[in-house]
């Protein structure tokens, strides 16, 4: 008979939340927010992402990250505090059979089934996408959540790029 740990279990399914969210997402960066003596800063976190099925549209997601000793092990649950906002960066084109509502992205924040997901909709009145991202935990009855809009609209030419300086 083989015997699983808590443990291996939770190190398992953590890494496995990990890699699903690592394939879709990259992280732009971080910026600390509490100093912590042992283990690593409290921080919030860049990510971005483009919609799988719509070319032309980013989304960028900040999420609060938990440091200290447990934050380092990957044993802490992230807040569910998030900030969500996506552009059209391209041309767009629907594809023929949009669904009303499709989950886009989601995102591990928590050792034990915890995630923060965005889901697109189509408000097909007003021609635009509508992503909600969302916490899997509940807050007083609720879910945190947070939404973004883009308006389907003809792409003009090529966006401008920046230099970055350091």
């Amino acid at each position: 008979m083989m015997r699983v740990s808590l443990t291996g279990l939770a190190a398992g399914l953590m890494t496995a939340g990990l890699l699903a969210g690592a394939a879709s997402a990259e992280t732009v960066g971080c910026v600390d927010t509490a100093f912590k003596l042992l283990g690593a800063n409290h921080k919030i976190c860049i990510e971005a992402f483009d919609d799988p099925e719509i070319p032309g549209v980013a989304c960028h997601l900040s999420q609060a990250r938990t440091g200290g000793i447990s934050g380092s092990l990957g044993l802490a649950e992230d807040p569910s505090r998030f900030s969500l906002a996506c552009r059209q960066v391209g041309p767009i084109t629907l594809p023929a059979k949009l669904p009303a509502k499709k989950e886009v992205f989601d995102a591990s924040t928590g050792i034990f089934f915890k995630e923060t997901r965005v889901v697109r909709l189509y408000d097909k009145k007003r021609n635009t996408l509508v992503y909600l991202s969302y916490s899997t935990k509940l807050v007083d009855g609720s879910p945190m959540n947070a939404i973004s809009s883009v308006p389907v609209m003809p792409w003009t030419g090529n966006a401008p790029t920046a230099e970055v300086r350091n």
